[in-house]
């Protein structure tokens, strides 16, 4: 027991280790930027610093919503263990990049988001992914889950229609080259089909009992 749990314990470090160390590199690169003058984050670096910690949110995204097809394709369900940590860490990122477009993009202009709302649509499914991660991320403890029961699991279905919106701003950011995001809408599909098929299965064996 004691071997299961610290080996739980080292795997839960490797994974906030990985999903830190993008944070890290970004950090790192920035401050060679501002310190150095160098083109470690290219020729417009809030647009590429925009870039990757919206893209990591995505990532770590998808990663969550694969957390449950693994844990039954491996029947390994100490991976469910992680799928928090994961989405936790993808509103961090998600909470990131909005923070960098309100503070470094916008700079400081905070009422123009309202504009950029009503006339940019991939700023207004963007902004909607957001607001729609903030009750999963606060509803994510263990008192939430006894508090809401049967509604938690509701209410956390919201992560599917997330995923769906961030693809699509992503898909809408990039306007010419749809190569990357097409793979992210790719992945999503097959997540979110092999949830709908388990669906299916559960309960067309319902009915047959």
């Amino acid at each position: 027991m004691r071997k299961a749990s610290a080996g739980l314990v080292a795997a839960k470090s490797v994974v906030h280790a990985l999903a830190l160390t993008p944070l890290a590199i970004l950090g790192w690169q920035f401050y060679d930027v501002w310190q150095r003058g160098s083109d470690a984050l290219g020729a417009d670096p809030v647009a590429e610093i925009e870039h990757r910690t919206g893209l990591w949110a995505l990532r770590l995204l998808m990663v969550a919503l694969a957390v449950t097809p693994l844990r039954q394709l491996t029947g390994q369900p100490v991976l469910l263990r992680f799928r928090r940590m994961l989405g936790l860490y993808a509103f961090f990122y998600a909470t990131l990049h909005l923070a960098v477009y309100l503070g470094l993009d916008l700079r400081g202009y905070w009422t123009q988001i309202f504009e950029e709302i009503a006339k940019r649509p991939y700023i207004t499914v963007g902004f909607t992914a957001w607001l729609l991660l903030v009750p999963l991320a606060i509803t994510s403890t263990q008192g939430w889950m006894r508090r809401l029961g049967r509604r938690w699991g509701q209410l956390h279905k919201l992560v599917y229609a997330i995923g769906v919106l961030a693809v699509l701003h992503f898909w809408w950011l990039v306007k010419s080259d749809i190569r990357e995001p097409l793979l992210y809408a790719g992945i999503l599909a097959v997540l979110l089909g092999w949830r709908l098929w388990k669906s299916v299965s559960r309960r067309r064996t319902a009915a047959a009992r």
